[in-house]
Parts: structure tokens; C-alpha cells; sequence
């Protein structure tokens, strides 16, 4: 049975600093984060989507709204965790799965990049063989 793999990109601007850490990145610091989302779909609508790109880019807009152009330290829930890409990658992971997951789609994957070199991918279900520990 054939499924579908849907991807969406975009950015938004924020500032963080890591909480802890012995380095530059302990002094607050701005990154235009880019943003890749990935959804699977099982299904195509009557209309041969899985689900439509309109719908995604809305969903992901409003997911990092209240991030984009904001010291994150500051943003629950990074004023509890420290803001580094793999939690704002899990929370966003989180925050789309709670927003678009049902029957038919699933969120499968989150990357983002603070850097064109630097980036994180968050996946939805831990590979065959993990642990997930």
C-alpha cells in the first residue's frame, strides 16, 4: 500500500543562549532557525491530496509564532529547558503532531538548522532496534 511523504520548509527568527554551557553559546546570540517539516499521509482527500500545503504552512506559522523574533530563554517552555536545536526540534515535533495528526496523516519529522552546517532532525518514532533511551 502506497503512502506519501509531504514536506514543507520555513524560518523564523530568534535569539537563545544555552544555560550551563562552556562556550560562546552560553552568551545570548540570534539564529534565523530553518524550519523542515515532514508529514506522511496513508490516504488522498477526493481531491488526490494527502493533505494540502496551505493547511501545513498555516499550522507550522502558527506553531513557532509566539518563538519568532523572541529571546527563546524567555518562551515556555525553553525559560524551564535549556533552548538548544534538538529541544526546540522535539517541541515543534510535539506541537505539529498535536495539530495535524489523525487517520489519514503523521507528523513523521522535524529538522532544524540553526546554521546552513549545523542541523538536527527529530523523528517521530525511534529506529527498529532502539531502545529509544
Amino acid at each position: 500500500m502506497p503512502w506519501y511523504e509531504l514536506s514543507i520548509q520555513t524560518h523564523f527568527s530568534a535569539a537563545h543562549q544555552l544555560r550551563g554551557y562552556d562556550g560562546d553559546c552560553a552568551r545570548l546570540h540570534g539564529h534565523n532557525w530553518h524550519i523542515k517539516l515532514y508529514v506522511a499521509c496513508m490516504a488522498l482527500d477526493e481531491l488526490g491530496m494527502g493533505i494540502d500545503y496551505k493547511v501545513l504552512k498555516r499550522e507550522l506559522k502558527a506553531a513557532i509564532a509566539d518563538w519568532d523574533h523572541y529571546n527563546l530563554n524567555d518562551v515556555p517552555p525553553f525559560d524551564r529547558i535549556n533552548p538548544t536545536s534538538e529541544h526546540v526540534a522535539r517541541v515543534l515535533l510535539e506541537r505539529m503532531a498535536a495539530r495535524l495528526n489523525n487517520e489519514r496523516v503523521r507528523v513523521c519529522r522535524v529538522e532544524v538548522a540553526e546554521t546552513c552546517a549545523a542541523r538536527v532532525v527529530c523523528h517521530a518514532d525511534a529506529p527498529s532496534g532502539s531502545n529509544g533511551g
